[in-house]
């Protein structure tokens, strides 16, 4: 069996393992190792190469923004920023048809801005909304659809984790993604809106509206929000004022939610320690994976997958828009089965190579950018498609009185919204590639 065969081989590989239940990393990292070995035709050189693999992995400066940013967003729960958004956003929507599921929306893109996990934001707005939502007669499908949606924009508005992870798989430059992902931030948190306004009204009885406070009052619930606003301005502000680094802006971050929870009095010698821990747990879960990729992507350079796959898509003259249009749909499907870091880190390796030579009419930076977006926008799709959703489940979960197929009705039409704005995107790569040619 030649290399190349053997390589062609290893993702399937990896997809029966992970059906068969065995951890994402350990199903890369096994595959990667053992198809080295094939390859090679000894274990020494794999065992040469896994000795310095280790270290060269999580040597990367660019990994240590992971906890860090997970960390700012455990003590943004600890300090009540996701209450004082949620509140503030009703206060000012609540009364309007559909309102308190759009303040879920404007609350969890507020709270995306300080938090990079999707998981972390639907699981904290959940607890926060879902009882209010509850109280002003909103129905469960609704209702765990907004939280689901509203979930994903914590890793598509910076910082997010999964385009640090994008960035080091790539080479690219950390802050000109996380420039490039504001607008689709802001056109994803429009879209959810206008598809509550339209459910609202076409699905009558699925929600309430709460009594209309008052300008003062309203004005003292956003007061309420500053605190948001300053880590915000610190992390986002001072990497593109030059202040910071990303790593440097995640730990000014960091320290910064660690003194508002603190000074909110919510901080003790538990809570610090339960913050720090679930911060290890995730962290350990993420480098295993970004370790087995690491062993996997070497396995796949041995095997010459992506540099022939990149050159047998060249020969063919594919027009590169048809091509773009699969891959999505390839990722599309995939989101179905798989959670949004695996996707990335199984199969940009493979994929960015191929879609890198073919001409979109941008230079390598820009094409870069423009399809880390795109690919960002489809994983995030991926987090609220049935069947397995990872938004779906957590908020179901904290949900016992509605049934996961109204979740799954519920979410279909943010589901839509977010095709629409793909499909938008995709066509026009100057609407996420404007900031980063302004500041750039």
């Amino acid at each position: 069996m030649t290399a190349l065969t053997l390589g062609f081989l290893g993702l399937p590989a990896v997809l029966i393992l992970i059906f068969l239940r065995v951890p994402i990393g350990i199903a890369m990292l096994g595959v990667g190792i053992f198809g080295s070995w094939l390859v090679t035709g000894s274990f020494n050189p794999v065992s040469a190469q896994f000795k310095n693999l280790t270290y060269s992995t999580y040597a990367s400066y660019s990994l240590s923004v992971v906890p860090l940013f997970l960390l700012m967003g455990q003590f943004a729960t600890l300090g009540g920023l996701s209450a004082g958004l949620f509140n503030a956003a009703a206060a000012w929507l609540g009364h309007r048809k559909g309102g308190v599921a759009m303040a879920a929306i404007g609350a969890s893109a507020g709270f995306g801005a300080i938090c990079g996990s999707s998981l972390a934001t639907a699981a904290t707005m959940g607890q926060v909304a879902l009882p209010e939502l509850k109280k002003y007669g909103y129905s469960g499908a609704l209702s765990t659809g907004t939280v689901a949606a509203g979930g994903t924009l914590g890793i598509l508005i910076p910082p997010s984790i999964i385009l640090v992870l994008f960035a080091v798989l790539t080479e690219q430059n950390i802050a000109k993604l996380f420039m490039g992902a504001f607008v689709p931030g802001i056109l994803a948190a429009i879209g959810y809106i206008i598809v509550i306004m339209l459910y609202v009204r076409m699905v009558p009885g699925s929600g309430g509206v709460r009594e209309r406070l008052p300008y003062s009052e309203r004005f003292r619930e956003l007061a309420k929000t500053w605190p948001v606003l300053v880590v915000f301005l610190l992390v986002i502000g001072g990497i593109y004022a030059g202040i910071f680094t990303p790593t440097e802006a995640a730990a000014v971050g960091a320290a910064g939610t660690f003194a508002i929870a603190l000074a909110a009095r919510s901080l003790n010698r538990k809570a610090v320690l339960d913050a720090c821990l679930a911060t290890a747990a995730s962290t350990a879960m993420i480098f295993l994976i970004v370790l087995g990729a690491a062993a996997l992507n070497g396995f796949l350079a041995l095997s010459q997958v992506p540099q022939v796959m990149a050159a047998w898509v060249g020969e063919q003259g594919f027009n590169p828009w048809v091509v773009m249009v699969l891959v999505l749909i390839f990722y599309l499907v995939m989101g179905c089965v798989m959670d949004s870091l695996s996707m990335i880190l199984l199969t940009v390796p493979i994929i960015y190579p191929m879609m890198s030579a073919l001409d979109f009419g941008l230079t390598p930076d820009e094409f870069g950018i423009w399809f880390g977006i795109i690919v960002l926008i489809v994983v995030e799709v991926g987090l609220i498609t049935p069947p397995v959703g990872m938004n779906l489940f957590i908020i179901n979960s904290m949900a016992r009185d509605t049934r996961l197929s109204q979740t799954y009705r519920g979410v279909l039409p943010f589901v839509a919204s977010d095709m629409i704005r793909t499909a938008i995107l995709v066509a026009f790569p100057p609407i996420t590639l404007w900031l980063v040619w302004m500041l750039y």
